[in-house]
């Protein structure tokens, strides 16, 4: 029996995959779309979200990913809650993909990767306690929560100096939280640190639990690494500025990526370096990681898929 060739397969379910959809969808190229793991993606962790535009009152991260796939589904977007375990990409342009979710296996002429990043964080249990009820990886989409309120932010790097200098506009106070004697930040955002006059720094500190109650952070436990000391810090919210890793391991090897693993694109496209092949969303994004960057980067694929496969026509 000859296996069918899909028009276009999208790898990831977040705002970017969802979007994507819509559009694909739209212009008939009937897109099989494949979850992964997290259906609707580092959105579902996220309790509110305000700042998206059409939704006035705000809503929920997993009922804005439910209304985007339901919007999807209307147009015949076909979803699979499966992984895509692994990939092999044709070079050639008009070269049929490949791609395996377990032992299926799926043929295609375009496929769209939304697989997005991963927040890191310390691996603490208490983390995944407070996860929405204080603790988050994004001041930008959370910072508003905690208006007039103390917070502390864990990290040492350009991340982390830019969460604190952008949450102290918002918040009473933001402690860092610098494990080691100094910042692995940029210069210029040491300074910016440095002049803000409610960021305190401690250095050689670490967070080692949280405490609240009903859910919601009420002190971070803090451990001075050299005196071994430790001590209550009384905040509302916790963030965690390590960085994010992106969703790309199976694709390494085949598409061009930078030193930390996100999909480098053509600039002013969501193409990559294989004919057929786009990236949309915080894969490729490493600098704004919103949901709103994230959709538009998810019609721009669809877009690109769309004229790739009319240029083949």
């Amino acid at each position: 029996m000859e296996q069918t060739i899909f028009d276009c397969v999208i790898i990831g379910s977040g705002p970017s995959g969802f979007t994507a959809a819509i559009y694909a969808a739209r212009a008939d190229l009937k897109p099989q779309l494949y979850t992964g793991l997290e259906p609707g993606g580092q959105l579902t962790t996220t309790t509110e979200v305000d700042n998206f535009p059409g939704y006035p009152d705000g809503v929920t991260g997993p009922q804005m990913m439910m209304d985007l796939q339901k919007q999807a589904e209307r147009f015949d977007t076909k979803v699979y809650y499966e992984l895509i375990t692994k990939a092999e990409f044709s070079t050639e342009t008009g070269g049929i993909h490949k791609l395996w979710a377990g032992n299926k296996e799926i043929l295609a002429r375009t496929v769209i990767i939304s697989t997005g990043a991963t927040a890191k964080y310390l691996g603490l249990e208490d983390e995944k306690t407070y996860s929405g009820g204080g603790v988050s990886a994004c001041a930008t989409c959370d910072g508003f929560f905690y208006k007039g309120k103390d917070v502390i932010v864990v990290g040492a790097g350009d991340t982390a100096a830019e969460e604190a200098t952008y949450l102290a506009k918002l918040t009473n106070k933001v402690t860092m939280l610098v494990r080691r004697d100094e910042f692995r930040a940029s210069k210029a955002m040491i300074h910016r640190v440095e002049n803000t006059p409610n960021i305190e720094v401690k250095f050689h500190h670490e967070l080692i639990g949280i405490e609240g109650e009903n859910g919601m952070v009420e002190r971070a436990i803090v451990i001075n690494n050299q005196t071994k000391e430790t001590s209550a810090i009384d905040v509302h919210g916790i963030f965690i500025a390590i960085g994010h890793q992106p969703n790309t391991a199976i694709f390494a090897g085949q598409i061009t990526m930078d030193e930390n693993g996100y999909l480098k694109t053509i600039p002013g496209s969501t193409r990559t370096n294989l004919p057929g092949v786009f990236a949309a969303g915080d894969v490729q994004d490493h600098i704004y990681r919103q949901a709103i960057t994230a959709a538009g980067s998810g019609c721009m694929a669809a877009m690109d898929a769309e004229k790739y496969l009319a240029e083949l026509a």
